[in-house]
């Protein structure tokens, strides 16, 4: 990692064993961000993302909430001092970053996901959540609107009439009740530990290549006709045909042995 994009104490960085784990460290706000933070908390993903050791990325937060939105503090400072929230994101630098990366992200949730900390666990590319876990939109109970394209998403993940209705009304879900309509994948008791065991096996059973090509054929099938994706899919079978990879997996299964998959 750079030292330029090194991240603070409020958003610490631990990579073992090819899995790297960002923790959003305000405990004492549970979490919530500031600009500054969380321009920091992007970067911190875009330099995991270009270490050929990383594999897999768990984003969590610390203590008893996941992110509990923008900094209400800073929300009330006016519209000069929100302006940070939207300078560094038209660079590149937003908090939806997991979703552009190529490295797998999971979240684990536990606690409070709300405002800027549901658009956040919602760009992860799996979801865990704890039973306590809560998922709140919260933008039209401040005044707000659906921010960093929210409103593009969701309906891609829960259908148009239930993104609707959890953007409108604001209101919290329960994990039960995010699980059901398809946010996040699981419900456990230890989200961070599922969350971990996921990204370990992702981070040594998978080709690198084929997770961050996927990645690439999810993000533009939102937009391709199914004739494009067909045809995108057929060039990139192709070349996965005369990669490594494919070669390293069959000889790692006739010999019994785990894939070492190269960078």
């Amino acid at each position: 990692m750079l030292a330029e994009d090194a991240p603070t104490e409020e958003v610490l960085v631990d990579v073992v064993d090819r899995v790297a784990t960002v923790t959003l460290n305000r405990p004492d706000r549970l979490n919530a961000l500031t600009a500054t933070m969380g321009v920091e908390y992007a970067r911190a993903l875009r330099a995991l993302d270009a270490d050929p050791e990383v594999r897999a990325v768990v984003v969590t937060g610390a203590g008893r909430g996941f992110c509990s939105g923008a900094d209400l503090s800073v929300l009330g400072q006016g519209p000069e001092a929100l302006e940070g929230f939207l300078a560094d994101s038209t660079g590149g630098d937003s908090p939806t970053l997991a979703r552009d990366i190529d490295t797998p992200v999971v979240m684990a949730v536990q606690g409070a996901a709300a405002g800027l900390g549901f658009v956040i666990a919602m760009s992860g590319d799996v979801v865990f959540a704890g039973p306590e876990a809560r998922f709140i939109s919260a933008f039209s109970r401040l005044g707000l609107v659906a921010e960093y394209g929210i409103a593009w998403s969701l309906p891609r993940l829960v259908g148009g009439a239930r993104a609707a209705e959890i953007l409108l009304s604001g209101r919290p879900l329960d994990a039960e009740e995010a699980y059901r309509l398809g946010l996040v994948s699981a419900v456990v008791e230890d989200p961070l530990t599922a969350a971990r065991e996921w990204a370990h096996d992702v981070a040594h059973s998978c080709s690198p290549f084929s997770t961050a090509t996927m990645k690439r054929q999810l993000r533009a099938s939102s937009v391709s006709t199914w004739d494009d994706a067909m045809t995108t899919s057929l060039r990139l079978m192709g070349e996965s045909f005369r990669g490594p990879d494919l070669v390293e997996a069959l000889t790692a299964k006739v010999q019994g042995r785990p894939p070492d998959f190269g960078g």
